[in-house]
């Protein structure tokens, strides 16, 4: 029989989840909403295991780097290999998503691979532990994760799964897409038929998922993510404070002194935003509706440029496997690569 492994001490040093009316007035509010059996509940967060290092991570992410940083984990030579090797495994699948939902495989497969490296890292923690230790004990952001806490405990019901079972990331996010609890309810799909919504082993469905994710946010199949600008004048600042909603049209902005190097239609949306190419140097952009679209998934302009520039090289490595495929430091020219443009 196996032993269990010692919790360690640092997991121990907050006071046990039912022993605090927050968390009762939770699984109160559950079971009264959702029809729970309260004895399961209670079982279940006498399960929890609080994670204090997610609280410091939480503090720390990876996307406040600065773009030079950031950008150089992500478009690497191994990067596009890899990705194209997971393009050519999944391809009749990629193509159906394409196809269903009009997102290019190439953008499908960037954002597996800046999400989880396709697949390889797709979260070591119990996703009750991440999801209760946050909702409970990070006062930030309490709201929003108890929300995702009761959205998790309805996912699991509905799809059969022991909540203790199931891995995330340190946020809570779930599978190869990492979607959290709310947004697999939403937006993950059963692109194979089979009847279950796998978004941890069946490539059908985490591509599907993807594709149905961005589908839904407004994805334009033909269109570009962003464009080079060039900034005159003195509102780039109040500008760059909105950079991830859709206030603007390219006219809008133009009459604020920030112009698209390559000419755009005056009533297309946009936001401005900024990338620092090297300390103190910034590269100014426009983001159009693509552009908003990777900001549904995750709401940083590092996060949208190097899942854009992932996916034209992917592109471009996909069309030419015969050649090697420079990856580049720094935005490339907004070319059409395909009959997607992104």
């Amino acid at each position: 029989m196996a032993i269990a492994a010692p919790v360690a001490a640092e997991e121990r040093i907050v006071p046990v989840l039912l022993d605090r009316p927050e968390v009762v007035s939770f699984i109160e509010r559950v079971v009264d909403q959702h029809q729970f059996d309260r004895q399961q509940l209670y079982n279940l967060f006498s399960e929890a295991i609080f994670k204090p290092t997610i609280l410091t991570v939480l503090d720390r992410p990876s996307t406040s780097r600065p773009w030079h940083q950031f950008q150089i984990s992500f478009l690497t030579d191994a990067k596009v290999r890899d990705g194209v090797a997971y393009w050519q495994k999944h391809r009749p699948w990629l193509d159906k998503a394409a196809k269903d939902f009009g997102v290019p495989a190439e953008v499908i497969v960037a954002i597996i691979g800046v999400e989880t490296n396709y697949g390889r890292n797709a979260g070591s923690f119990r996703a009750w532990d991440a999801l209760t230790t946050i909702a409970f004990d990070y006062p930030r952001r309490a709201e929003y994760f108890q929300q995702e806490l009761e959205q998790f405990l309805l996912l699991a019901r509905e799809e059969s799964k022991d909540p203790l079972s199931l891995k995330s990331s340190y946020a809570g996010a779930l599978g190869v897409p990492q979607f959290m609890p709310s947004s697999f309810r939403k937006y993950s799909i059963d692109l194979d038929g089979d009847g279950k919504r796998d978004i941890w082993t069946n490539p059908a469905d985490i591509v599907g998922s993807v594709a149905a994710y961005f589908n839904q946010f407004g994805w334009q199949p033909k269109g570009m993510v962003a464009v080079r600008a060039k900034v005159e004048g003195n509102q780039i600042d109040t500008l760059l404070a909105d950079k991830f909603n859709l206030h603007y049209t390219v006219d809008d902005l133009a009459g604020f002194g920030v112009k698209p190097v390559n000419a755009l239609p005056g009533n297309e949306p946009a936001v401005v935003f900024a990338l620092e190419t090297e300390p103190g140097v910034n590269e100014y952009w426009l983001g159009l509706t693509n552009f908003y679209a990777i900001t549904r998934y995750n709401r940083s302009v590092n996060y949208a440029m190097v899942v854009n520039l992932l996916s034209q090289r992917l592109r471009l490595a996909f069309d030419e496997p015969t050649e090697e495929i420079p990856v580049r430091s720094r935005p490339a020219s907004n070319r059409r690569i395909s009959k997607y443009r992104s």
